[in-house]
């Protein structure tokens, strides 16, 4: 079966606003930096203070956690702050790079939520930060990663499973819809297609 997928290296999106607190964003773009050199912590903000805020909690940090090496290299290699002009913008941006994990911290996280397309997990407000959803929340811990979050989803008992498609009309069923699907075919010029509906309600 094809169950797998692109999963790692690992990331982290934080989308924040002027009622974020720096602190808990630079901690929680940290805990996914620490997994690899090659893992994503990425955060979009409408608020320049916040932006430079986080960075300077960054460094604090940095001083403070056992695996600073790495964390340093991911952030060198893979690590952003971006500013955004409006909230849309930073939605759009998110929707684009649909990461593993992200994170909503705004004045209303699910207002923001309903317009997020595109993430793997989505964890909303100061209090639900990633390693919640690790270790302790329980929601699908094998998650899209690479933007592959923009048409895959979290693995699950589905991805185990082999379907199939049972189809069964009546002649009564069919005949009420049997031009719509010849006008389908022949649009297409596919004119066997349509013959095979056809002759089935033809006098010959």
């Amino acid at each position: 079966m094809s169950i797998d997928s692109i999963a790692g290296p690992s990331e982290i999106l934080v989308i924040a606003d002027e009622t974020a607190n720096p602190r808990y964003v630079a901690a929680d773009l940290l805990s996914q930096a620490e997994h690899d050199e090659l893992a994503s912590a990425i955060l979009i903000t409408t608020d320049e203070g916040v932006a430079e805020a986080v960075r300077k909690e960054i460094e604090v940090f940095l001083q403070e956690l056992s695996r600073s090496e790495i964390i340093q290299k991911s952030l060198d290699n893979y690590g952003y702050i971006l500013l955004a002009d409006s909230m849309d913008d930073a939605v759009a941006a998110a929707n684009a790079i649909a990461s593993e994990h992200l994170e909503i911290l705004t004045k209303d996280p699910y207002n923001v939520m309903t317009k997020i397309q595109n993430a793997g997990a989505i964890f909303l407000g100061e209090y639900s930060s990633e390693p919640l959803g690790d270790y302790y929340a329980g929601p699908n811990h094998i998650l899209p990663t690479n933007g592959t979050a923009r048409f895959f989803s979290p693995l699950s008992v589905d991805d185990f499973m082999k379907k199939t498609s049972i189809i069964s009309y009546s002649e009564e069923a069919l005949r009420r819809a049997h031009k719509d699907i010849e006008l389908f075919a022949e649009k297409e010029g596919l004119t066997a297609h349509a013959n095979s509906i056809k002759v089935r309600f033809s006098k010959r």
